[in-house]
């Protein structure tokens, strides 16, 4: 009874969307929580699995571009989650921070910021010199007038926190400010933003409440343009961060007037979920969002990139994945990221399900299920490195992905 609670709370993360918990079966692995176990032993390290992955990669040219910054505020740190996330109250909500509590190793919530830092720390001890990620900090969903609005907000990580993080371990972190368009002083927050170090803006539209296509952001947009800052922008439907009915903002067409002022655009999960209007057609017909980022991509072949987070994940239709690997024409447009510590819920990545759908060889599955226990970073890694269909893979660029933000 206790793992069918378990299991029915799991269906509340947002990253599983609409598969009952009967059907998780066919997809589960045998992991329902992260053993947390730490220290990559050296017989994961001999493996032919490690050597394959790291095969004809610099890892000074790889960054993970998309690892959010977790804690509760216990070190100064600024973070805010709301409290329905720990509420019995709103138990899909406490469903989702348990399980996200759990992938991220936070043990003490006393002491959660440090905890959090602490691990992926010891992640990336695991893993070759040079291997960065890339801190996303994380604003607050904001009214029309440009004020923010905690009650419609899941959780707030202020871009002093990951900057800073930055600042002192440089070797290991980039990190990705979070700024909404409609706020006073965005302009003036960006150009700080740009004097810490910042390679780049994170948004979720659905659930911080802004309009990429509107007119309000291009001033901003003409900002980032000129300094040079990347955005990394959610598209399709949102289901991992509540927020009100606005999942139309996720449309991947509306991030056109960004396209349009220079913006350098990475659409996060490459839309892979969920559907959108059909904004270039009158009747404005609901198509999948995928489709409609395929479209984009075609448009504009200079400042255009995808990006693979979450693409592994049990609710995404492996017939987009596949088409994402054999289309070797977009791989030098591709640019990893891992939405960690989401690869540490460990039944959202379903290593049988990949078999079965002959995306991945039934020989990588005993050491693929090994090193998921120790590191997801390097999990998540490893599993797009050894992806195929058709005899197509993802190649090196796509995750040497300095040069799109440095």
């Amino acid at each position: 009874m206790k793992r069918r609670r378990l299991i029915k709370g799991l269906i509340g993360l947002g990253a599983v969307g609409g598969i009952g918990y009967w059907q998780l079966s066919k997809h589960w692995d045998g992991f329902l929580q992260n053993p947390c176990k730490q220290g990559l032993p050296q017989a994961i390290k001999d493996t032919t699995l490690w050597q394959t992955i790291w095969q004809d990669i610099d890892p000074s040219k790889v960054i993970d571009s998309h690892v959010h910054t977790i804690g509760l505020g216990d070190a100064n740190s600024g973070i805010w989650v709301n409290p329905n996330m720990q509420s019995w109250l709103h138990p899909i909500q406490q469903a989702q921070f348990k399980f996200y509590m759990n992938a991220a190793c936070i043990e003490n919530p006393e002491h959660a910021d440090s905890e959090y830092i602490s691990r992926l720390l010891s992640l990336h001890y695991d893993l070759p010199r040079g291997f960065k990620s890339m801190l996303l900090a994380f604003d607050y969903h904001h009214n029309e007038k440009g004020q923010a609005v905690k009650d419609l907000s899941t959780f707030y990580v202020p871009n002093d926190y990951p900057a800073s993080i930055a600042k002192k371990h440089p070797e290991y972190f980039e990190w990705v400010a979070s700024i909404h368009p409609y706020r006073t002083d965005a302009i003036d927050a960006l150009e700080k933003a740009k004097a810490q170090g910042a390679v780049g803006v994170k948004w979720l539209p659905p659930a911080q409440n802004m309009d990429p296509l509107s007119a309000k952001c291009t001033a901003f947009y003409q900002k980032m343009a000129q300094l040079d800052l990347a955005l990394i922008c959610h598209a399709g439907t949102e289901k991992a961060v509540q927020g009100s009915d606005t999942q139309e903002l996720g449309n991947p067409l509306r991030l056109r007037r960004a396209l349009d002022n220079g913006v350098k655009v990475v659409v996060a999960h490459c839309a892979t979920l969920g559907e959108n209007q059909d904004l270039d057609k009158a009747s404005r017909p609901m198509t999948d969002s995928f489709e409609l980022f395929k479209r984009l991509m075609d448009e504009y072949s200079d400042n255009l990139y995808g990006e693979l987070s979450a693409t592994l994940q049990i609710n995404r239709a492996p017939e987009k994945l596949r088409f994402l690997l054999e289309n070797t024409d977009w791989h030098s447009r591709l640019v990893n990221g891992s939405d960690y510590p989401l690869p540490a819920v460990m039944p959202l990545i379903s290593i049988k399900s990949l078999i079965r759908n002959d995306l991945l060889d039934v020989k990588w599955q005993q050491d693929l299920n090994l090193l998921r226990q120790y590191n997801g970073l390097a999990f998540d890694f490893a599993v797009k490195r050894l992806l195929q269909s058709n005899g197509n893979s993802f190649s090196a660029p796509v995750f040497e992905t300095y040069n799109v933000f440095k």
